[in-house]
């Protein structure tokens, strides 16, 4: 796996170099100090795996960066680094088409899980208590209403809030179908092809799922999910004929 790693930081840039060549010896990390050097690199060999990119750049905007990518390099996934875990960066992010936001201060283990999860077709955010932070609009403006449940749920019962099943959502076979591919942040065309029905059909079990959910957006529904229980054995659960 070829990876490009975007960081201005020269000590952050080597200790996550050496960090993520431990994924294997099959593993190569080329480091970037600027989105300037990561847009040469990228013109002059664009044959990366997997591109790394810290959302503070001395030289540029790391979400403007971001987009800029996905523009530019659609089939090239991007996981965001960043010493920031607030939940409107984390939405931004993968909204703007981040496959995955691992904070800094995520332990070693998290990041691998993360990378492995994003190479595999997932998409990797981290657990949050979303509209917490200082500053945040109202719950009722940013948070998918499945969350303030799953949130009362937890300080009724004195679990984590990542630990409400998947399973109990009551969705169909065919929705989970589609939600497992809407994670992959497959538009609808490809999985109207994958599952070998329409796009119209596509659209009605989205909305179905997004109703379900409680949320407005596939963004909140990646979200919403990545905080239950199930969530990183959702094709199992979808294969499981339930």
């Amino acid at each position: 796996m070829k990876v490009l790693l975007i960081d201005d930081h020269p000590l952050i840039l080597s200790a996550l170099q050496s960090v993520i060549e431990g994924l294997g010896s099959d593993t190569t990390v080329i480091g970037a100090n600027s989105a300037r050097a990561a847009r040469e690199m990228l013109k002059t060999d664009s044959d990366f795996d997997l591109v790394l990119l810290d959302l503070h750049l001395g030289d540029a905007d790391g979400f403007e960066v971001l987009v800029e990518l996905r523009a530019a390099y659609p089939a090239l996934p991007v996981v965001v680094l960043s010493a920031s875990d607030r939940s409107s960066d984390v939405i931004r992010a993968i909204d703007a088409g981040a496959m995955g936001f691992v904070p800094k201060r995520a332990s070693n283990e998290t990041l691998f899980e993360a990378l492995h999860m994003v190479m595999s077709g997932g998409i990797y955010v981290p657990p949050m208590t979303m509209g917490s932070e200082p500053g945040a609009r109202p719950e009722g403006d940013t948070v998918p209403s499945v969350l303030r449940v799953v949130r009362e749920q937890a300080q009724d019962s004195d679990f984590p809030t990542n630990t409400v099943p998947l399973a109990e959502l009551g969705l169909t076979p065919r929705q989970t179908d589609v939600l497992a591919l809407l994670l992959k942040g497959q538009p609808n065309k490809l999985i109207a092809r994958e599952l070998n029905v329409s796009v119209e059909t596509v659209k009605d079990h989205v909305a179905a799922v997004l109703r379900t959910l409680g949320v407005s957006s596939r963004t909140q529904a990646v979200l919403a999910v990545s905080q239950m229980s199930g969530y990183r054995n959702l094709s199992g659960w979808r294969n499981s004929g339930r």
